[in-house]
């Protein structure tokens, strides 16, 4: 990941497949469509380089069907 902003890293619930880290994905860049993404789905952790609000990133996750908190 490039930038010079601090990573934001959320603990995401519910994620199953390849297709439920596309949606975290798009999620993210709807909210901020520079955002990069990295997703972890074993563990479940996603790290996000983003402009936006980790509370703001977090909130749209968990109102898309994943339950994120900061990790």
């Amino acid at each position: 990941m490039t930038g010079t902003a601090e990573p934001i890293r959320l603990k995401v619930e519910g994620m199953t497949c390849g297709g439920c880290a596309a949606a975290v994905t798009r999620v993210v860049q709807k909210n901020d469509p520079g955002a990069e993404v990295a997703i972890d789905l074993p563990t479940g952790k996603v790290e996000i380089r983003s402009a936006a609000d980790a509370g703001t990133l977090a909130a749209a996750i968990t109102k898309a069907g994943y339950p994120a908190a900061l990790a």
